[in-house]
Formats: C-alpha cells, sequence, structure tokens
C-alpha cells in the first residue's frame, strides 16, 4: 500500500483492539505470524498482493469477529483450515492466485453468512463439498484454475441469492445440476474446460438473468435447447469444444441482445437460420468445424461484426449481401467450404478494420477486389485452391502491413506487380499453381522480411534476379516449373538462411553452379534437376552439414561427382552430360571413359529403379556371412540362406561380420537402449565408425508375409533424408536375425538429457527452442515430403536423439509400419502411453493427428523439464501464458531473456494447439513449423 517490505513482525499479535489491518499492495515477505490470529476484535484483514509464504494459521478461527479476509496474490501454501468454519461472522473470504493445496473443508459450510468466496488460481482437489449449498446468501462464487473433481453439488440451486459463478478450468465430472433452474438471479455462469457431461440442460433457459454463459471445452452432447432463445439478456453464449449434435435453433433469433456467440469444434448440421439476421447486435460469431450446409444468413444487418469465422464447413452459395458494406468486420474466415460467389461483386466493400481475409479452398469466382487495397489493417490474405481470375491487383501492393499473401491454385494471369517489392513487412508469399507470366521484378531484394517466396508451376520467364540475394531472411524458395532462363546467381549464396528448400526444376537455366552454393549450411534440399545446367558440380557441395537432397539429374553437368555429400543417392546425378565418382553406379573417374556409357547402360537395366541401385541385396554376402557366422557359433543358429542384408555406403560382407562381431553377437554389455520394437546396440566398426544398431523383437507373422512386408517398407524408409531424423544406413533380415543400422547419436535420449541435472543447466533456453523447431520440421518432412506420407507413431522423449552440440535427431519413424505393414490395427502399435493421442483410446485409426498431439507433449517436456503430466487434461489452460512461465518452466537453466521468453510463450501456444483432444482441431505439422 505504501511500498512496505519485511515481514509481519510476531509483535503484531500484542494489538489486541486492533480492527482493520490494511497491508494490501506491498512487498512483505515471509509467513503469517500465528500471533495475528490474538487480534480477536480484527473485524477486517487486507494482506492481498505481497510475497507472503507458508501457511494459513491454523488458529484462524479464533479472529471470531473478522468480517473480511483478502489473502489473494500471495505465495501461500498448504491447506485452509478447518477452523475456518468459526468465523460466522465472515461475509468476505478472497484467497485467489496462491498455492493452496488439499480439498475445500466442509467447515466452509458453516459461514452462513458468507456473500462473496473467491479461491481461485490454487491447486485445490477433491470435490467442491456439498455443504457449500448451505451459503444461502452467497452471490459470488469463484473457484476456477484449480484441480477439483466429481460432480457439481447436486443441490447448488438452493444458492438462490447467486449472482456469479465461476468454476472454469478445473475436472469437474458428471451432468449439469437441473437445480441450476432456480438461480433466477443468476447473472454470470462459467463451466468451460472441464469433464462436464450429459445435455445443456433446458432450464437454463429459465435463468432470464443471464448475460454470459460458457460451457465451452467440455464433452456435452445432444441438441442445443431451443428455449434458450428465451434470454433476452443474453450477450454471450459459448459451447465450443464439446460434442452437441442436430441443427442451431430457430429460437436463437430471438437472443437480441447477443453479441459474441461461438460453436466451434462441435458436431452441429443444417443450415443456420435465418432468423439468425435479427442479430443486430453481433460482434463475434465462430461456427468453424461443424457441418453446416447451405447460405449464411444476414449476419451483418447491424454493421458491428468485428469476427466472422466458419472454416471447415459446407456453407455454399454467395456471400450474404450484408458483408459488403460490413465495414466493421476484423477478421473474414471462411476456409475449406463450397462457396461460389463471385468476390469482385460480393466483397468489394471497403473494409478498414480487416485484418485477415481468409477463403481457401472454396468455389470462388471473380477477381481480388481493388477496394482490398484500403483495408491498411490487413496482415494475412489467404485465398489458394479457388478459381480466381485476373491480375494480380496492383492496389493489393498498398497493403504495408501485408505479411502473409496466400494465392497459390488459381487463375491468376499477367504479371507480379513490381509494386509488390515494396510489401517490405511480407514474410511468406505463395503465387504457385496459376498462370502468371513475364519476369520476376528485379527489386525483390527489397523484401527484406521475406521467409517463404513460392513462385512455381507458372509461366515466368526471364532471369533469377541477382537482388534474391538481398532478402536474407529467405528460408524457402521454390521457382520450379516456369520458363527461367540465363544462370543462377551467384548471390544465391548470400541467402544463409535458407533451410527448407532452394527448387528451381523445370526450367530453362544454364551455365555453372554457383560455388556459392556451398555456403547455404542450413539447407536441407536443393533441386537443379531437368535444366541445362553444364561444367561440374562445384566441390563447396560436400561441405553442407544439413543437406538432405541434391538432385542435379537431367542437365548437362560433367566431371566428378564431390566426395562427401552427405545421403548421397544415384539418382540425384542420373542423365547428365559425364559426370562420375564412386558412387555404385557411376563410372569411376579412374575408369576408361570408352566404357562409361556402356557401362551406365547396363547397370540401370539391372537396378531397374534408382532406389534398388542404394539398396542393394548382397546375396552372395550373406551366405559368406552365415557360413562364417557358422563355424564360428554353432550354438546361435545364425543366419538363414534367405537372408538379405544391404547397408548403403559399406561392403555387405564385411559389415555384416563387422557389426556381429563389434556387438560380440549383441551382448548385454554393448546394449545402450530398449524401446518398444526392439533393443540397441553400439557397434564400432573396423574403420573408425560407429552405428547403432537397433535388434528388431520378433513378430508373430507368417514368415513369407512379414519378409515381403519389411522389405517394402525398408525401401520407403531407406529415401527418407533430413537434417533432424536419424540416417537408416542399412538393414538386415532373417529368421533370426532382423536388425537396423542407423546412425551414432552420441549424447543419448531427451529424456535422459532432462532427468540429468548437469545436462538439463548446459540445456539452455536457446537450445531448447531451437531443439523443438527441429523435431517440428522433422515431423512435418514425415508427414509432408515423404511419399507415401509416414507417420512415426512413437513420438517420445526417449525417441529424439541429441548430439554434443544438443541439436536433435528424430528416431524410430516408421517403426511400428515396419513391423506389420498390413496391420489394420494401428493402436496396438501407436506408440507410449503420456505421448498418445487421446482417440487411440476408442479408435484403433492412427493418423498424422496423432504425432502432432506427441509432438506437443514433447515441446512442453522440453520447456518444462519434466513429462506435463496433469496438463494433458486441460490444454487449454496453457493459455495462461503467466501461470506457465512463472510455475511451470524447469528452473534448472539460466532463467529465459526477455527475447526467449516471448519465444517460450509462442511455443507454449503452439503446443497448446498440438494438445487438443479432437484431432481435427489440431494443427497438421505444416501449420506448426
Amino acid at each position: 500500500m505504501i511500498g512496505l517490505t519485511g515481514t509481519i513482525p510476531p509483535s503484531i499479535g500484542r494489538l489486541q483492539s486492533l480492527q482493520k489491518l490494511h497491508l494490501y499492495n506491498n512487498n512483505l515477505t515471509g509467513t503469517i505470524p500465528p500471533s495475528i490470529t490474538n487480534l480477536t476484535m480484527l473485524g477486517d484483514a487486507r494482506l492481498f498482493t505481497n510475497q507472503l509464504s507458508g501457511p494459513i494459521p491454523t488458529e484462524l478461527g479464533k479472529l471470531v469477529n473478522l468480517a473480511h479476509l483478502e489473502l489473494g496474490g500471495n505465495l501461500l501454501t498448504g491447506p485452509i483450515p478447518g477452523s475456518i468454519g468459526n468465523l460466522d461472522k465472515l461475509q468476505y473470504l478472497e484467497m485467489f492466485d496462491n498455492f493452496l493445496t488439499g480439498p475445500i473443508p466442509n467447515e466452509i459450510g458453516n459461514l452462513r453468512n458468507l456473500v462473496t468466496l473467491i479461491m481461485s488460481k490454487n491447486n485445490f482437489t477433491g470435490n467442491i463439498p456439498s455443504a457449500i449449498t448451505n451459503l444461502t446468501r452467497l452471490r459470488y462464487l469463484a473457484a476456477s484454475k484449480n484441480r477439483l473433481s466429481g460432480h457439481l453439488p447436486e443441490h447448488i440451486g438452493h444458492l438462490t441469492d447467486i449472482q456469479e459463478i465461476y468454476l472454469y478450468k478445473n475436472q469437474l465430472t458428471g451432468s449439469i445440476p437441473l437445480s441450476l433452474g432456480n438461480l433466477t438471479e443468476l447473472s454470470y455462469l462459467y463451466l468451460y474446460e472441464n469433464k462436464l457431461s450429459g445435455s445443456v440442460p433446458y432450464v437454463l433457459g429459465s435463468l432470464a438473468n443471464l448475460v454470459e454463459l460458457s460451457l465451452s471445452s467440455n464433452v456435452l452432447d445432444g441438441q442445443l435447447p431451443s428455449n434458450l432463445g428465451n434470454l433476452q439478456n443474453l450477450e454471450t453464449l459459448y459451447l465450443y469444444y464439446n460434442r452437441l449434435s442436430g441443427s442451431v435453433p430457430e429460437s436463437f433469433g430471438n437472443l437480441k441482445n447477443i453479441k459474441d456467440l461461438r460453436l466451434i469444434r462441435n458436431r452441429l448440421t443444417g443450415q443456420l437460420p435465418q432468423t439468425l439476421s435479427n442479430l443486430t447486435n453481433l460482434v463475434d460469431i465462430e461456427l468453424t468445424w461443424n457441418s453446416f450446409t447451405g447460405r449464411m444468413p444476414e449476419l451483418c444487418q447491424g454493421s458491428k461484426l468485428q469476427w466472422f469465422s466458419a472454416s471447415n464447413n459446407y456453407f455454399n452459395g454467395s456471400f450474404p449481401r450484408s458483408f459488403k458494406n460490413c465495414s466493421s468486420l476484423i477478421i473474414l474466415d471462411i476456409m475449406y467450404n463450397q462457396m461460389d460467389g463471385d468476390i469482385t461483386q460480393e466483397l468489394s466493400g471497403v473494409y478498414p478494420h480487416l485484418e485477415f481475409i481468409g477463403l481457401t479452398s472454396n468455389k470462388l469466382r471473380g477477381q481480388l477486389p481493388t477496394s482490398w487495397g484500403s483495408s491498411n489493417n490487413l496482415t494475412e490474405i489467404f485465398l489458394a485452391e479457388n478459381m480466381i481470375t485476373g491480375h494480380i491487383p496492383h492496389d493489393l501492393t498498398k497493403l504495408k502491413n501485408l505479411r502473409k499473401l496466400d494465392l497459390y491454385s488459381n487463375s491468376l494471369t499477367g504479371e507480379i506487380p513490381s509494386e509488390i517489392v515494396e510489401l517490405t513487412n511480407l514474410y511468406m508469399m505463395d503465387l504457385s499453381r496459376n498462370k502468371l507470366s513475364g519476369n520476376i521484378p528485379n527489386q525483390i531484394g527489397q523484401m527484406v522480411a521475406l521467409e517463404v517466396l513460392d513462385l512455381s508451376s507458372n509461366q515466368l520467364n526471364g532471369t533469377v534476379p541477382k537482388e534474391i540475394g538481398q532478402c536474407l531472411g529467405l528460408q524457402s524458395v521454390k521457382l520450379n516449373n516456369n520458363s527461367l532462363s540465363g544462370s543462377l546467381p551467384g548471390s544465391i549464396g548470400n541467402l544463409i538462411h535458407l533451410q527448407t528448400a532452394l527448387d528451381v526444376s523445370h526450367n530453362n537455366l544454364s551455365g555453372a553452379i554457383p560455388s556459392e552454393i556451398g555456403k547455404l549450411d542450413m539447407l536441407e534440399s536443393i533441386n537443379l534437376s531437368h535444366n541445362q545446367f553444364s561444367g561440374g558440380i562445384p566441390n563447396s557441395v560436400a561441405g553442407m552439414r544439413s543437406l538432405s537432397i541434391f538432385d542435379v539429374s537431367f542437365n548437362n553437368l560433367e566431371g566428378s561427382v564431390p566426395q562427401g555429400i552427405h545421403n548421397v543417392s544415384l539418382v540425384w546425378f542420373l542423365h547428365n552430360r559425364g559426370l562420375c565418382g564412386e558412387l555404385v553406379g557411376l563410372q569411376s573417374c579412374h575408369s576408361n571413359p570408352a566404357n562409361h556409357k556402356k557401362k551406365g547402360q547396363k547397370l540401370l537395366l539391372e537396378v531397374g529403379i534408382p532406389i534398388l541401385a542404394a539398396i542393394i541385396c548382397i546375396t552372395a554376402g550373406v551366405s559368406m556371412a552365415l557360413n562364417w557366422r557358422k563355424k564360428s557359433s554353432q550354438e546361435s543358429g545364425t543366419v538363414a540362406r534367405t537372408a538379405v542384408f544391404s547397408v548403403w555406403n559399406f561392403n555387405g560382407i564385411m559389415a555384416f561380420e563387422d557389426i556381429i562381431n563389434a556387438t560380440d553377437n549383441f551382448d548385454e554389455k554393448h546394449r545402450i537402449g530398449e524401446g518398444g520394437y526392439g533393443q540397441v546396440y553400439k557397434a564400432s566398426l573396423p574403420d573408425g565408425q560407429v552405428v547403432a544398431v537397433k535388434k528388431l523383437h520378433p513378430m508373430d507373422e507368417e514368415p513369407q508375409k512379414e519378409e515381403k512386408g519389411f522389405h517394402r517398407e525398408i525401401e520407403l524408409l531407406a529415401q527418407i533424408r533430413q537434417r533432424s531424423i536419424v540416417k537408416l544406413y542399412g538393414y538386415c533380415s532373417h529368421r533370426q536375425y532382423k536388425f537396423l543400422v542407423y546412425q551414432y547419436i552420441e549424447k543419448g535420449s531427451l529424456a535422459s538429457i532432462l532427468s540429468d541435472m548437469e545436462q538439463a543447466v548446459q540445456f539452455d533456453w536457446q537450445k531448447r527452442a531451437t531443439l523443438i523447431k527441429d523435431v517440428a520440421q522433422a515431423i512435418c518432412y514425415l508427414h509432408h515430403d515423404c511419399c507415401p506420407p509416414v507417420i512415426h507413431r512413437d513420438v517420445t522423449s526417449s525417441n529424439i536423439l541429441l548430439d554434443a552440440e544438443f541439436k536433435a535427431f528424430v528416431s524410430d519413424f516408421g517403426t511400428a509400419r515396419l513391423l506389420k505393414p498390413d496391420s489394420s490395427n494401428w493402436s496396438a502399435l501407436a506408440g507410449t502411453y503420456g505421448y498418445m493421442a487421446p482417440e487411440l483410446s476408442y479408435t484403433p485409426l492412427v493418423t498424422e493427428k496423432c504425432d502432432v498431439y506427441s509432438f506437443g507433449v514433447i515441446a512442453l517436456e522440453v520447456l518444462m523439464g519434466k513429462h506435463p503430466g496433469e496438463f494433458l487434461n486441460s490444454p487449454n489452460f496453457l493459455r495462461e501464458e503467466g501461470t506457465v512461465l512463472r510455475e511451470h518452466l524447469d528452473h534448472r537453466p539460466p532463467a529465459p531473456k526477455t527475447d526467449e521468453q516471448e519465444e517460450i510463450t509462442r511455443l507454449i501456444s503452439v503446443a497448446s494447439q498440438c494438445l487438443q483432444n479432437s484431432p481435427q482441431e489440431r494443427p497438421n505439422m505444416q501449420q506448426v513449423h
């Protein structure tokens, strides 16, 4: 109150005639001295917003004259003492935002004069005691953000004077009591983010004074009661994230004061009633992820609508006429529907407040409205996958705050306006799969914020401007499938932050590959194929540590392939003039050039397809290995003559023997880990190479069927190359041995790092944020860049490995599918308890969204330093970023800096989205990445 510090002195108990004690809003520390209970005349004690710690004194019940007690905003711990029930004069009790634990004592029901009870944001557990219904004078009840469980008290209807109830963000179960219908004075009812089930009670329609009703994020089902339309005073209705079905009642059109209506993520169907056009006070209506059909009603009749989201439904037809002049709009999101209107006419109004417009994946016609150029606050435009025609309007280049422009897969024509380079805040521009022509603007270097540039699959010509090298923030560049000519400028080497892709394939580019390309040390994929590049491959490419793909096929290249290119594959170098190298399938640079063409043709005929050039089944080698094993150990029984063994970049015969020797026939002393699919051994080979060998558990499949499926899947997994995924070097498959040979990652698993104090301290916040991003990119690659997509099925902290620099490598990818490729019951192979998506408890279907959920668990585990446990039951709680940052971050590394705190906050938000109970509600990994 006046900046007091220090502790409350024990001598305060001598002031026995004290009636008021106001010490709030100070910096007082220490415990509440027990001597305070000597102040028997005390009627008003306000100690809120300090740093007081320790328990509430058990002798509190001695303060029999206390009418007002405020203890909120401190660091108090322990339970509420049962002696509190002695304070029968107490009218106001507030203990908000502490660390109090234990159940709410039954004795609290003795406080029959209590008008206000606030105990939110603590760690209370157990049921809400039924004795609380004795507080018949209670007007305000708040016990939100705790861990309360059980049912709502059946007789809560006895609290007939209550006006506000806040019990959200707990773990309450059961149905909503019908006795709530007796609370005729109730204005605010917040029960969201619990586990309440059953239907929305019909009796709520009789609560005429209700202003705000939030039942979101529960498991409520059934239909919406039609009598909710009787709530003439209702301004806010939140029913999102439930399982409600049926249609929206016509009576909802009677909610004349409704401002905020949210029905997201339910199972609602049918057409929206046209009576909703009567809601002239509507400001926010959110209908995303339902199954609504038909035409939309006129929802902006009152010209107050600011937020309209209805993505992922089946709305069709034209836009409501009222949208054209709905100048109040801030968010307009109708993505993934079947709208087929003409946006030139129907959305050509002036929207001065508009920030986001999302119309992706509809059937929209017409041209981009020029009027949008006056929407100065517009930051994101998503219009992909429609039938938009015409040019990109020059007026759009006036949108100086625009950050995302996504127009891919339309029928846009004409040139890219040169003025588009003035959008200096733009960081994502996707104009791919259109019919754009002309040159890439030479002034593109002005777009300094650009991170993602995709101009692929158009009709662009001219050259790749050297000015592109000034866009230093670029992470992905795709210019493929155009008619670009000239050389690839050396300035491309300035783009040191390129990470995902550099793709200029299927153009008419010529000249030498610039040596500066070797500077792109973070880049994962380079595709220069199907051009007319000549000369040699720069040696600098071999030093690109992150490179997973380097495709220069179908060019005019010659000379030697530099040694040391990562994850090298023959297919990258086919159909060139004269490349040679120490790669199986290429002519050796020391051989007779006259034989090169003949040998190359012969090899291609033998292998048939490029992948078989990389996966060589050395049958003879295996036979020799079998004989060797039989001689060395009769007991082991070892390898059948039908075995297949292949290790890329190794000699098959020697590699097999070396692995058996290096592990002493898989002796326990070489074992470094164990998972659900097998045991992992460390093998130090004679040439100094260290590999990890996963010896798989035997499966119960028929041998022939099992072997066929194994080989089919291994060919798919062998093609996986991404810098944050453990590399698969090879495999062995026969009756007794079935093992995989992987890249060895020295530091061990993420789980082991987080459980080790010394390692956890070194694992600072920058490393942790980078690890989360790397894991996201790796899973995104498996889901969206592999064909067919690979679902990991077991993303855990034990399957994420770290190298000496704490860089992440995802392991065990696709192993479940590898072992049972034809399984119809994936849930049996779909992960580890604590990381498995909740839907696997009721469906055998494993999708990419299961991996997304597991990623969310990993993200929190990295930030918290331990498995998130209880937070998985209430992911929306994570959005209370201040609570999570203050109370639950790992305290072992140095405290995060300001910019690191911002990044942590963003990662928490991403994790909470990934952890939503409904798989449809989770983002995909492209959106996360």
